[in-house]
């Protein structure tokens, strides 16, 4: 279906396919294609879960209490290490130096999501190390002032900056300008982190006006249609004179490559100087040095200890690409890292996700630290041997499926440390590298993150749930709480391990940054839930003995679709859009789907005691709706049919219906339920036999202000400006 069949189609396109269900041979037509969704480079990390719902099979630890503590609309979680005490010491050792990696490039993500973030960051740290007393020696503990200044702190420590982590708008301060003016002017001068010739009071006006002034620098990212998306968004990866005309053409005049195209741009700012567009490159004596330097530092230590050669090739690599900013080198580093499938302990460390730029150009630093959940891993494994089938009897066109899929490799992995943009909200599943052809020649690996979903579940379960309320009848109810948490892995694990592995663009065809531009993202983590959501109702799973009966995927198709009509809508704001790429994907093919179903009532629409449901009549017609949907974006993909990926966006992603938007907020709001939820991370402390580490020790922290003014202490390597 072309572009112009689209545009007609999307109004009648229940119609069409409730006609393709009713004829045996057309519809066998539409389902003669396979599940191949190919990945494109920035769209790869199942985002963490509403904070109510999810599970693993990690051991209950009777002892600790997950929850650590609520503020805003955020709750704080521990999560366990299990199986770290077992490690021989060399593993420990190897961990310990990738957490001091992870660790040593964090401030690149505060100055990397907006300009002013690392100096109100250090200002933060200074007002929070104070303590409730002031410097005249008032004691603040009863101040209703300070203690929402306190929040907004919190707040932006888990958001790694002013703009919230999901909605990307600024904070609104719920204290007044001359309360905090005055507790910046109580600190002690000496300690003020000023900018270069920078006078306290110019200091406290500046950073005022960043707090305050919500009309400057509003969102984060923006990727709306009709705008600048360079002006627009305050993310740090462009200059304030930089337009996107001139960003789109600077990526223009670079040189093409036949075969396989360089990540341009993924570890550069772009400025403006003297006129012409210029590229500043993170690396070791470029921008970011000082804390890149570090991450080389550690990375250098973990050569060697490496597990074995092809780990301690990959580590050399990463060294290699931090040392030269070539992303080329990046491009071996990451096949150097497909390629090491044996070693237990694991790491993701560099400029990764693009979710953070609105053209999708530059990566975010992230790193994840971990080693693999043996037992766990089986389940996962079964997926990842079975891609070849997955592959062969999805529903999209038979010219995009892979004919050998390679390189699929998919495991459970328990996580050490997070940090950068996957910390304190993190992923539950990856899937990585994220260009397309690496993938196409080399594959890839998928990881669900089996303790950090585990502590989500045990956490759930110390509060209340939003099924009761959203959940129609008792039967539904039951069903989701037997098979919900199983529901959500594996919808993780296809979502990683199938989804973003498959499928392949049509010769000829740019990277998805360049044909679909900023919808790229939308579209992607779009067709990775829907090969899982295909494949949740289908008895294959339970052959694999992956689930005990379709009744999983019933569950799967009811959380799905109540989260993208309803549910998801309690993170906005009323009077907003949605902008978040994961957001968008849900909301379209929730919407989308049940457009499509009006005519045979597969999906209906309830309202009760002035309660909204949506109620899923046909399973299998949804089954078959999710193929219909998954084969559309393959094509939009595979043939980089910007115009069609944008209709649908646009029309079922972005909108939101206010008074339902208003009924969910209200709703919700009597469950009394965080919507978001992030993790504090242990810490590992070597311990030494004179210059020589014999063992690592594990120590939770109890407290998020405690570890945010400990890392404060410990990893801050760049300047304020």
């Amino acid at each position: 279906m072309h572009l112009n069949k689209i545009r007609k189609s999307l109004k009648f396109v229940g119609f069409i396919i409730t006609n393709l269900m009713k004829r045996t041979i057309l519809f066998s037509l539409l389902l003669a294609s396979s599940l191949s969704l190919t990945v494109l480079a920035a769209a790869n990390k199942q985002p963490n879960k509403d904070t109510e719902t999810s599970g693993s099979s990690t051991a209950t630890d009777p002892d600790l209490e997950y929850t650590a503590e609520r503020f805003a609309d955020i709750k704080l979680i521990r999560y366990r290490v299990p199986g770290f005490e077992q490690l021989d010491p060399k593993k420990k050792e190897l961990l310990y130096y990738l957490y001091e990696a992870a660790l040593s490039g964090r401030d690149i993500i505060y100055d990397q999501n907006y300009r002013h973030n690392l100096q109100l960051r250090k200002l933060f740290e200074l007002i929070a190390s104070q303590g409730t007393v002031s410097a005249d020696g008032e004691d603040l503990s009863a101040n209703q002032e300070y203690k929402n200044l306190m929040t907004y702190i919190k707040r932006f420590w888990f958001s790694n900056g002013v703009h919230h982590h999901y909605s990307n708008t600024k904070f609104e301060p719920t204290f007044g300008m001359e309360f905090f003016q005055d507790m910046v002017r109580g600190l002690d001068e000496d300690q003020l982190p000023l900018k270069e010739g920078q006078h306290p009071e110019e200091m406290i006006m500046e950073l005022s006006e960043v707090i305050f002034n919500n009309g400057s620098d509003y969102k984060k990212v923006v990727k709306s249609s009709g705008v600048d998306l360079v002006a627009a968004s305050a993310v740090n990866f462009y200059g304030e004179d930089l337009t996107q005309k001139e960003v789109e053409a600077y990526y223009a005049s670079l040189p093409k490559e036949e075969g396989n195209q360089p990540e341009y741009g993924l570890n550069t700012k772009l400025v403006k100087e003297g006129g012409a567009v210029k590229a500043k490159t993170w690396k070791v004596g470029g921008m970011y040095s000082p804390a890149i330097e570090k991450i080389v530092y550690w990375l250098e230590k973990a050569t060697t200890v490496a597990e074995n050669a092809q780990q301690r090739e990959a580590l050399q690599k990463l060294i290699a690409y931090y040392k030269s900013g070539d992303v080329k080198d990046w491009d071996q580093y990451n096949i150097a890292w497909v390629n090491d499938t044996e070693s237990r302990v694991d790491v993701v460390n560099g400029f990764i996700e693009v979710y953070n730029d609105p053209l999708g150009y530059k990566g975010s630093f992230e790193s994840v630290v971990s080693f693999k959940d043996l037992e766990a891993t089986q389940r996962i494994e079964k997926i990842s041997r079975e891609a070849q089938w997955f592959e062969d009897v999805s529903p999209i066109m038979a010219e995009h499926k892979k004919a050998n899929v390679k390189g699929i490799t998919g495991k459970v992995i328990t996580v050490v440390v997070e940090s950068g943009d996957a910390s304190p909200s993190t992923p539950i599943g990856i899937n990585l590298p994220n260009s397309n052809w690496i993938r196409q020649k080399h594959g890839s690996k998928s990881v669900s993150l089996g303790n950090i979903v585990h502590a989500y579940e045990m956490s759930a379960k110390e509060g209340r749930s939003s099924l009761g309320e959203f959940a129609i009848s008792d039967e539904a109810v039951m069903r989701a709480r037997k098979y919900g948490s199983l529901a959500d892995i594996l919808h993780t694990d296809l979502h990683e391990v199938i989804g973003h592995a498959s499928g392949k663009v049509n010769e000829g065809v740019g990277t998805t940054k360049e044909t679909l531009k900023n919808y790229a993202s939308t579209l992607e983590e779009g067709r990775a839930d829907l090969v899982a959501l295909y494949f949740l109702f289908d008895q294959k799973l339970v052959d694999l003995e992956l689930m005990p009966s379709l009744e999983v995927g019933m569950v799967a198709y009811d959380d799905y679709i109540m989260n993208g009509m309803m549910l998801q809508l309690k993170r906005l704001k009323p009077g907003e859009q949605i902008e978040e790429d994961h957001m968008r994907n849900r909301q379209m093919i929730a919407k989308w789907a049940f457009e499509i179903g009006q005519d045979d009532s597969v999906i209906v629409k309830k309202v009760i005691d002035d309660r909204t449901y949506f109620v899923i009549q046909d399973y299998q017609k949804l089954k078959d709706i999710f193929g219909f949907q998954l084969r559309e974006l393959q094509r939009i993909k595979s043939e980089g049919d910007f115009e069609a990926g944008q209709i649908l966006v646009e029309k079922y992603g972005v909108k939101v219906d206010p008074e339902l938007h208003q009924e969910v907020l209200d709703r919700y709001a009597a469950l009394d339920i965080a919507p978001y939820g992030g993790f504090i991370n242990p810490i590992l402390k070597p311990v030494m036999e004179g210059n020589r580490i014999v063992d690592v020790k594990i120590e939770y922290s109890q407290d998020f202000t405690e570890q945010m003014l400990y890392y404060g202490n410990n990893y801050s390597f760049l300047p304020v400006e």
